[in-house]
């Protein structure tokens, strides 16, 4: 769950994938993700991903009264993939999800690897009213300069930096660094692994106030996170 930390309210969520295997249990998408990138995989998962989420965001949606998003990560051979933008196409057409719902989320490290390609399929997305947000913020090689070419609705802080944010004074700095850059490119800003309440109150005393973390809850699944969201309502 993506949660407003003022109201409590649930605005979204990521939606994350695990492998459930018959005898090693729950395998992490680190673990398989490269495999399935490798072997061609990845396309029909995604979309699998994809659709799930969108379909899972529509019903979410229905007794709230206000908007709902979800947000689903794309990997680096998607994002490179000519047919994503068709393919995302067909899956809100299928599902029903207004495409300022969806939240498409990408790393630094997609966007730089070809920056005139990388321009022109966020802008495909963004044309569309789709939103775009730059996932573990802060850890990759991306410039200033190069950032603000790019149509980006929101930067996510990363957990390294939130993880010891209220013991570490330099994690301190480079957060409040991060909100205030956000501020000047008009980007909106939550952060990542939010786990204890000094971490929220400092958050929110330097404006950044959309967060996710064990804090808050943990993963659950879709009938679980349907029990959160109401309570949260």
């Amino acid at each position: 769950p993506q949660i407003d930390a003022p109201s409590g309210k649930i605005t979204g969520a990521e939606a994350l994938i695990r492998w459930a295997h018959p005898e090693k249990g729950m395998i992490p998408p680190d673990k398989f993700i490269p495999l399935a990138e490798n072997n061609g995989l990845i396309f029909p998962i995604g979309e699998w991903v994809l659709r799930e989420a969108c379909q899972q965001a529509v019903a979410w949606q229905k007794g709230l009264d206000y908007p709902f998003q979800i947000g689903i990560n794309v990997s680096a051979k998607q994002f490179a993939d000519p047919n994503l933008i068709d393919t995302i196409d067909r899956v809100l057409a299928e599902t029903g999800l207004a495409p300022e719902n969806l939240e498409v989320e990408i790393t630094e490290g997609m966007i730089v690897a070809d920056v005139e390609r990388a321009i022109e399929t966020l802008v495909d997305l963004k044309v569309r009213g789709i939103k775009i947000a730059i996932d573990d913020f802060g850890t990759g090689y991306s410039s200033l300069s190069q950032l603000k070419k790019f149509p980006i609705d929101r930067l996510k802080i990363d957990r390294s930096f939130v993880s010891e944010l209220d013991l570490n004074d330099d994690d301190k700095v480079i957060v409040e660094m991060i909100i205030e850059l956000s501020g000047k490119l008009h980007i909106s800003i939550i952060a990542e692994g939010v786990e204890r309440v000094e971490q929220k109150n400092f958050l929110v005393s330097r404006g950044c106030y959309q967060m996710q973390g064990f804090f808050f809850s943990r993963p659950v699944p879709p009938v679980e996170f349907k029990k959160v969201l109401v309570e949260c309502a």
